[in-house]
């Protein structure tokens, strides 16, 4: 009884503790959304994502809305987003202090830097997006179009838009993550990466192609920072694997200098 018992209450701590986490998450995000909503508010959160847009529009020319409830929800999933990115230290951090008992100490120590840089680098994924493509993007395609039309994009397809490249920049900057736990896991080395790189640069053309509008700067944006990003992944797991090589040579050496005095 006391046996059949046991692995019960463990299952029911864990829902427990998982429950816990996922409340203290969503409380973060909903927090921070509250005070984007007083502050500066989901208006002006929205004029601000869609400055790229405005900034290669026609003077005098504005975006459209054509739901009836859509300038009203727009901004607010615009917040919403924004919120969750601002929270994704505390959303990970929850993420992390559930799993991290069941990691061995080598485990956590890895495991941690991992999730602090792959924040960093899907935040960076998303600046370079909004600072650098779209504004390229907007522009280039302002100019492409003919003196006959009017651009008058719809907010909501705006949103769409900007939601999918945000995801395609943030998780085409978290390559060398996903190289690094590749070679770390010895699922593949260093040396058959190098010799795929080939591959790699065909494939980050094909997915630029799928995932950004069919224009060809988009496509270019997004397939070179991804070939950079693959080199920077292996030049870093190339670095982690000789310092793991180093103390293995440093005892090898110990054992033949005890042998010789011996």
């Amino acid at each position: 009884m006391t046996q059949d018992a046991a692995p019960q209450d463990t299952f029911i701590s864990h829902l427990v503790e998982l429950r816990t986490r996922l409340l203290r998450a969503v409380l973060a995000v909903l927090g921070v959304f509250v005070v984007l909503f007083i502050y500066p508010g989901p208006s002006t959160i929205y004029d601000l994502l869609a400055q790229p847009m405005l900034a290669s529009l026609p003077e005098g020319t504005r975006m459209i809305a054509t739901g009836v409830i859509t300038p009203f929800m727009v901004p607010i999933k615009v917040t919403m987003l924004a919120a969750f990115v601002l929270a994704l230290p505390v959303v990970l951090y929850q993420a992390w202090a559930f799993v991290a008992p069941g990691l061995y100490k080598h485990e956590q120590r890895l495991a941690l830097p991992l999730i602090a840089s792959s924040t960093l680098l899907f935040l960076l994924g998303m600046a370079f997006c909004y600072f650098v493509v779209f504004r390229t993007v907007f522009h280039f395609i302002a100019n492409f179009a003919p003196q006959s039309i009017t651009p008058a994009p719809d907010i909501e397809a705006y949103l769409s838009f900007v939601m999918t490249m945000f995801v395609a920049f943030g998780v085409t900057f978290e390559v060398p993550i996903a190289v690094i736990l590749l070679v770390k896991s010895g699922m593949i080395t260093v040396e058959k990466l190098r010799a795929s790189r080939g591959y790699v640069i065909v494939g980050a053309f094909v997915i630029a192609a799928v995932v950004t509008p069919p224009d060809v700067l988009s496509q270019f944006m997004l397939a070179v920072p991804l070939c950079l990003l693959f080199e920077v992944g292996v030049l870093v797991a190339s670095a982690l694997k000789k310092r793991e090589a180093q103390p293995d040579d440093d005892a090898d050496s110990s054992d033949d200098i005890a042998t010789r005095h011996d």
